[in-house]
Order: C-alpha cells, then sequence, then structure tokens
C-alpha cells in the first residue's frame, strides 16, 4: 500500500522559511506529477505547486516568487522551500501525487494543480505563520 508522508510544517515569524519534505513510497510508477496543496480554517482547499516527471511546475500566483517545488527521484520525495512566508500562508499543507505506470503515458502537471484533486493524498503537516 502506497503512502505520502509529510514533514517539515512548524510555526515561523513572517519573513521566515520553511522546507516542507514529501516521502512517496510504496507505488510503482512511471511518470507523475505531484504537489502541495493547503487548506486555510474555514477557507477551500487551493493548489500551491506542482510537479511533473518531465519537470514542468505551476504555482499559485500567490506563491510565486517564494515557494520553489522540487522533486529528488532517487529518494522518492518532493519538498516546497517556502520563503518570505506571510500570516496568509498559515494553514494545513498537504502533499498529493498521481502516477502513471507506463513510460509513454504522461501524467500533466495540471493534473496535481488547483482545481484538481489527485488520486493520493497525505495526511497533512500544519503551517503557522506569525506576524
Amino acid at each position: 500500500q502506497g503512502q505520502l508522508v509529510e514533514s517539515g510544517g512548524g510555526s515561523v515569524q513572517a519573513g521566515g522559511s520553511l522546507r516542507l519534505s514529501c516521502a512517496a513510497s510504496g507505488y510503482s510508477y512511471r511518470r507523475y506529477c505531484m504537489g502541495w496543496f493547503r487548506q486555510a480554517p474555514g477557507k477551500e482547499r487551493e493548489g500551491v505547486a506542482a510537479i511533473d516527471s518531465d519537470g514542468n511546475t505551476s504555482y499559485a500566483d500567490s506563491v510565486k516568487g517564494r515557494f520553489t517545488i522540487s522533486t529528488d527521484n532517487a529518494k522518492n520525495t518532493l519538498s516546497l522551500q517556502m520563503n518570505s512566508l506571510k500570516p496568509e500562508d498559515t494553514a494545513m499543507y498537504y502533499c498529493a501525487a498521481d502516477f502513471s505506470s507506463w513510460l509513454e503515458v504522461p501524467v500533466p502537471v495540471t493534473y496535481c494543480s488547483n482545481g484538481y484533486s489527485p488520486r493520493f493524498w497525505g495526511k497533512g503537516t500544519l503551517v503557522t505563520i506569525s506576524s
């Protein structure tokens, strides 16, 4: 049974940085998209950043220039470097992914972006930014 496990959440002051990680295990795949979503209390879930196995990335406008998504394929790990954090970044952050077992069938980065719901999800890690 595959799983996605997030880590790296915490509490920092505005202007600070955090690095989130997501370890994927138990999945067999040739192509993928992976992304970070977040949900603040009383708000809808939103896609923050996504990446696919071709290296395409997408970012929400609210985080462009501040957040960077990356993967370490050797370690099956997804990361999100978050800089210049703002109080409005406070949320539960979820790692999500979708996979293809066929090399010739890509999983577009859009499938892990805002407005889509990837098939596999982690349980989340809490990020709290104080002003």
